[in-house]
C-alpha cells in the first residue's frame, strides 16, 4: 500500500486539519507515514501546500516526486491546478470549484474550468455549497476529505474515528457535523467515480 498525496488550499481553510486526521488515520493502521508542508504566510490567504506520504512501507523522503502524486486534494481551484505536474498518469485532482480569489489577477473561472475539465480523472463540485446545504458552513474541508477518501487506502471507519480523535475536545455537536460532512463528500464522489 503506498498513497502520495499533496494537499492544497488557501490559510484558514483546514487543509492542515486534512493532513492531521489522515496522519491520525495511517497511524492506527500502523502504517507509515512523511508529510512535509508549507504555510508561510497562510494567516494571511495565502497558499498552504502539504505532501502526504502513506505506505505499508518505509518511506525515504518527505517529498513527492514530479508525477508521483497519487492524488491533489484542494480547496481551492486553482490551487490544484498549480501542483497538476506532480500528479501522477492516473492519479486523480479532488478540488472544490468555489474560487478564493485572494490574487488581483485570478483568472477568469471559466479559464480555471477549462484546464480542470482537460485531466482525465478529477473530482470537482462546489463543496462550500455543500456545506451550507448541511448548515455547516465551516465543514468543506471534511467535506473535501470525504470527497478524496475513496482514493485513499484507509478504511472511511478509520477516518471517522480519526475525525473524533482530532475534534472530540471541540465536543460531539462538532464531531458529528465534520463526520456528516465527510460522509456527504463521500457519497458524492463515490456517485462520480
Amino acid at each position: 500500500m503506498k498513497t502520495d498525496i499533496i494537499l492544497a488550499g488557501v490559510g484558514g481553510q483546514g487543509i492542515l486539519s486534512i493532513a492531521t486526521i489522515l496522519g491520525a488515520a495511517a497511524l492506527e493502521e500502523n502504517l507509515y507515514l512523511k508529510q512535509a508542508e508549507v504555510h508561510g504566510m497562510s494567516q494571511r490567504g495565502g497558499d498552504v501546500q502539504s505532501n502526504l506520504r502513506i505506505s505499508s512501507n518505509p518511506i525515504h523522503s518527505d517529498l513527492i516526486p514530479l508525477g508521483g502524486a497519487d492524488l491533489i486534494v484542494s480547496l481551492e481551484p486553482m490551487e490544484a491546478l498549480r501542483y497538476k505536474e506532480y500528479l501522477s498518469p492516473d492519479g486523480w485532482i479532488v478540488t472544490n470549484t468555489n474560487p478564493f480569489v485572494n490574487i488581483p489577477n485570478y483568472p477568469a473561472m471559466e479559464e480555471v474550468e477549462k484546464e480542470l475539465s482537460s485531466i482525465p480523472n478529477v473530482v470537482a463540485f462546489n463543496m462550500d455549497e455543500k456545506a451550507k446545504e448541511l448548515l455547516s458552513p465551516r465543514s468543506s474541508n471534511m467535506i473535501l476529505l470525504g470527497a478524496a477518501s475513496p482514493f485513499i487506502e484507509l478504511a472511511p471507519e478509520k477516518i471517522e474515528d480519526a475525525i473524533r480523535t482530532v475534534f472530540g475536545r471541540k465536543g460531539e455537536k462538532i464531531v458529528e457535523s465534520n463526520i456528516k460532512a465527510f460522509l456527504a463528500g463521500r457519497e458524492f464522489a463515490m456517485k462520480k467515480s
